[in-house]
């Protein structure tokens, strides 16, 4: 049985009740592993509080009180007349003469603790831009005067989505290909080692640049594009699983009982694969996340305004006096791939029994 004291067991007391003896002891020997366990814990925080991201650092006040009337900006758009402006345009909060026609005669508003999102210019500054930190900009500016925190934040919960949704799509359709290859063999493997042979010499970095020329990349397109390239790996492990386990005798018992081939797969070869796919998921997101960063460094990934911290990157190469650019965008995306990186260790150790001794 899991400790009672484990604070995972307490927050979830259903999901751990119905474990599997073998998940449970899993799980004891990834707690086991402390920098693994700590690890997901922070890092698991810091996505969760990235997720109302909108709630504290955002251009747009949270709530505002107008002569007897309530406005939510940042759930609906307004125009500056409703505040008593002249213009019958979206309301620009930031600006100081709606900001004193808002909070006049008794009426008050409710800004969030950064006042500015990942694109909002601070026009407000007097300093050349990018501009050293400051009271308003506690991390400074960026070379186009945009606020350098709110841009980690929303570039951090950026990245860690595209990881996480790139590692599921490689990780489903390798399975989904190493499976077929092992189980069916013959020809089928045959045609598809070739197939996997030609794919993957192609020029990726290439295939990237014209595809960018071609159109605009988004976040969808660049998960699309590099969701082709980022399988292969994956697909070969679990094939050689399948092709190892398919002639053992339990597979043999079901196929003469008359089990479909489907549930054959999913019964009992696809748990014999969990090792390599589960324990090398982490670093899949962590290879998506520098990957793409990489891409937005080079100028082939996502395009401003987009927050990226590989734009920041490239921002603070050709700034190189503005340390508090480099400085923060390094520490975010090396404590990002760390953290993840400890998350896999503690996973290799859990699911690998020849680990499981001397964990720290």
């Amino acid at each position: 049985m899991l400790p009672r004291s484990g604070l995972f067991s307490r927050l979830f007391p259903r999901l751990f009740s119905g474990m599997s003896e073998d998940t449970r002891r899993k799980w004891r020997a990834f707690r086991r592993h402390r920098r693994g366990y700590y690890a997901l814990w922070m890092l698991g925080i810091l996505l969760f509080v990235s997720l109302f991201a909108e709630f504290y650092a955002n251009s747009k006040p949270l709530l505002i009180q107008y002569q007897g009337e309530y406005f939510f900006p940042i759930f609906f758009s307004y125009t500056e007349t409703q505040f008593g402006g002249d213009f019958d345009t979206d309301a620009e909060y930031q600006d100081p003469f709606l900001r004193d026609l808002i909070t006049k005669d008794g009426n008050w508003a409710i800004y969030p603790l950064i006042e500015w999102d990942y694109k909002t210019i601070n026009t407000r500054t007097e300093l050349p831009n990018p501009a050293p930190p400051t009271w308003t900009n506690l991390l400074g500016t960026d070379d186009r005067g945009r606020d350098v925190m709110a841009r980690l934040i929303y570039g951090f919960r950026l990245s860690m989505f595209f990881g996480l949704i790139l590692a599921v799509i490689a990780t489903l359709f390798g399975i989904t290909v190493g499976a077929i290859q092992g189980f069916l063999g013959g020809w089928v493997d045959l045609f598809g080692q070739r197939v996997l042979e030609v794919w993957s010499s192609m020029p990726e970095l290439y295939l990237l640049i014209i595809i960018s020329a071609s159109i605009t990349p988004t976040v969808t397109s660049m998960i699309i594009i590099l969701s082709l390239f980022g399988w292969m790996g994956l697909s070969l492990y679990v094939r050689a699983e399948f092709l190892r386990a398919r002639n053992f005798d339990y597979v043999k018992a079901a196929r003469a009982m008359g089990v479909s081939t489907p549930s054959i797969i999913r019964k009992h070869l696809l748990p014999n694969t969990l090792v390599p796919i589960v324990t090398f998921f982490p670093f899949r997101v962590s290879g998506a996340i520098v990957g793409l960063t990489a891409l937005d460094f080079l100028g082939l990934g996502l395009q401003p305004p987009e927050p990226s911290l590989g734009e920041l990157l490239e921002q603070a190469k050709g700034n190189l006096q503005a340390w508090w650019i480099s400085l923060s965008t390094f520490a975010v995306l090396v404590l990002t791939v760390l953290l993840i990186t400890f998350i896999g260790e503690g996973l290799l150790q859990a699911f690998d029994p020849r680990r499981q001794t001397g964990a720290k």
